[in-house]
């Protein structure tokens, strides 16, 4: 007999039934008896692949693109600090630590493309509970003008510049809506990466697996990338869409280049929102096993780990009920070669996630670049690099046809070639541009790490106003205030700034342009021109890094039991994070922060942000960071090769159709 036709699905039970093993359930592409033959044109795996691609990319913009770029403007939106809005970015993972064990473990014998459709479901509803606090805080109050230059005793204008204990806004109410939302997507993107992934490995020959996932993974990073560029677009208008115009002469209307300015964050959120629950239907309609699963699985051979245990007879009848959850899940937790692996992919993890935070700062303090452009840069460099290299590491593991200590191996030259590459660090740093009052005194006056100087003492100027400008004796000062600019003039749409007591003679005597300012927005023009060698070193090392990725996937794949993949990845996923993805980016803000030299410390001694890095030191630190992961990768890859030992022979052998399920293995 050939696949399953409609009357055996029928005759097979909803549940746990007195078969050890229901057969696969292949069918058509519909809902019920409503199959459309247009449908069945999808009916196969690269339909599969093109819906499981659409719902990682929307997943991508809205978690790992849109919440990140819009958290800044969240913050002084809705008056939160920064720890707390790192508590809504922290709650995603929170939520797939929780439910990914469950989801993998009772989703393995379900309906894996329905549990995508759920997991579309709960995406879309995170994304538009995520959005609602702009509809029910009303319209944004953007305050009074905020005053740049130096203002003296002689001037109506006056700063605050006394410790109050601000008044509790009921904005801050509305972090536990966010939060939510957060949670809410974490409980959507479970089922995708772990039971969709598997679904995948189940419905295509063994050596076509790897190019599968790779394609699907690589896909998901086109989502961060869609929502920077999505993102940063709409920032560009106002939050309300439309400036209201103001009576009172003191509340001048805002743009762009003006610090009261908020971007419509929340129009990307209801937008996915409708996009991804459309992504309902196709998953609603894939049957419970693609057409030729059978056949498939039936010419898989095992290469489960042989640790000379019974393990596959322990398996055979796990997952029929929750009383079983502890054995399976000991079962993985003692193999070696499952966890060598696991450990192995969360030190990358740690590595890939901190640098996805905080590249862009590294490239902005080093190269002297804007964070606008930084970001791009980073994102120009991270993304395509990291999907280019899972795309070449699913094609070679496909090609070459590699069996599971193969792989293995194969991930070690891939890390150990990453680990050279990251010496970039090494030789492509950049020294600090001269800094009025951090690095250099105040033509004389003055001390270091100080920046008030006799020269702006009487300008009442903020800390914790951070708005660099460049004076034409090409020093950098923290502000218009702290360079002592009293007044300032458009030309040409530029702004330049005069009257400026703290900055010095220009030093290039012959240039004529030198005389037309003092000084102007920016950073100064650095003269460190390495960046485009450590772009192209980065990039590499960046592809290289991500060849380990597909690659890892389907060795977890294949070195268990054929019932606990999805288990086995959810694993996978609560490791990855709790080990990687958590403290990535705290142990190399820890890093960053250990390189500050200029703190903000406001009027109540309040120690904020940090203004000035020293570049070196943070270059030292990522690279010791960066490197000390790759080393502990290798050591555990090694060991993961060591650990492994393929089945017998002669268990690798077709079983029979009755027991096809319960013994094949991946």
């Amino acid at each position: 007999a050939g696949p399953l036709g409609a009357g055996a699905a029928a005759a097979a039970p909803a549940g746990p039934g007195p078969e050890p093993e229901p057969e696969p359930e292949e069918g058509p592409c519909g809902w019920g008896p409503c199959a459309p033959r247009v449908l069945q044109l999808c009916n196969n795996p690269e339909g599969y692949l093109a819906a499981y691609s659409l719902l990682a990319i929307f997943q991508g913009i809205v978690v790992n693109g849109l919440i990140n770029i819009s958290i800044s403007t969240i913050e002084k939106r809705y008056e939160l600090n920064s720890s707390l809005t790192g508590l809504i970015s922290a709650s995603y993972d929170i939520a797939f630590c929780i439910l990914s064990l469950f989801v993998s473990y009772f989703g393995e014998r379900g309906h894996k493309p329905r549990w995508l459709a759920f997991s579309a479901f709960m995406l879309g509803l995170g994304s538009l509970i995520f959005s609602l606090p702009h509809f029910s805080s009303g319209k944004y109050q953007y305050g009074a003008k905020i005053e740049d230059t130096c203002q003296t005793a002689e001037t109506n204008f006056a700063y605050n510049a006394t410790c109050n204990a601000s008044t509790k806004s009921s904005l801050h109410k509305y972090l536990y809506v966010f939060i939510l939302g957060q949670l809410l997507l974490g409980v959507g993107g479970t089922p995708l990466y772990t039971l969709g992934t598997a679904f995948i490995d189940d419905s295509v020959p063994k050596h076509k697996s790897s190019l599968y996932i790779g394609i699907g993974y690589a896909m998901s990073l086109l989502g961060p990338a869609i929502g920077y560029v999505l993102g940063g677009q709409l920032l560009k208008v106002y939050i309300d869409i439309q400036i209201p115009e103001r009576q009172d002469t003191t509340y001048t209307k805002v743009d762009q280049d003006d610090p009261r300015w908020l971007g419509a964050w929340w129009i990307a959120f209801v937008a996915c929102f409708f996009a991804i629950w459309l992504l309902i239907i196709p998953f609603s309609c894939f049957p419970r096993h693609l057409p030729g699963t059978a056949k498939i699985q039936a010419e898989k051979i095992s290469e489960t780990h042989n640790d000379g245990s019974d393990t596959l007879v322990q398996t055979k009848n796990i997952g029929e009920s929750f009383k079983d959850f502890p054995v399976a899940l000991m079962i993985l937790l003692r193999n070696p070669v499952l966890m060598s692996l696991i450990i192995a992919s969360s030190s990358e993890a740690l590595v890939a996630t901190g640098f996805a935070t905080f590249l862009p700062k590294f490239i902005e303090n080093q190269f002297g670049k804007s964070p606008s452009f930084s970001a791009t840069l980073g994102g120009l460099v991270l993304i395509p690099a990291a999907a280019l290299g899972q795309v070449i590491s699913g094609i070679l593991v496909s090609k070459c046809k590699m069996d599971c200590k193969g792989i293995i191996k194969f991930l070690i030259s891939t890390c150990t070639v990453a680990l050279v590459l990251n010496t970039v660090f090494l030789f492509a740093k950049c020294g600090n541009e001269p800094f009025a009052g951090v690095s250099e005194t105040y033509n004389g006056t003055g001390t270091l790490y100080n920046l008030t100087a006799p020269c702006n003492a009487n300008c009442r100027c903020l800390r914790s106003m951070y708005y660099p400008i460049c004076g034409r004796d090409e020093v950098q000062y923290f502000s218009p205030c702290f360079a002592g600019c009293t007044s300032n003039l458009f030309n040409n749409m530029k702004k330049t700034y005069y009257n400026c007591s703290c900055v010095g003679k220009p030093k290039r005597e012959n240039s004529s342009e030198d005389f037309l300012y003092e000084a102007v927005p920016g950073k100064c023009p650095t003269k460190c021109k390495l960046l485009p060698l450590f772009l192209t070193f980065f990039f590499f090392a960046v592809v290289v890094t991500f060849m380990a990725v597909t690659p890892t996937t389907v060795a977890i794949l294949r070195c268990v039991p054929d019932k606990q993949r999805s288990f086995a990845l959810g694993v996978q996923s609560v490791f990855l994070r709790l080990l990687g993805t958590i403290p990535g980016p705290i142990l190399f803000g820890v890093a960053i922060d250990n390189s500050c030299t200029l703190w903000d410390i406001n009027e109540c001694k309040t120690k904020g942000a940090c203004w000035v890095y020293d570049n070196e030191r943070m270059a030292y630190l990522l690279m010791g960071i960066s490197a000390a992961c790759k080393i502990v990768t290798i050591l555990f890859v090694v060991m993961a090769v060591c650990f492994y030992k393929p089945p017998p022979k002669t268990k690798a052998l077709r079983p029979k159709k009755t027991e096809m399920v319960s013994v094949i293995h991946t």
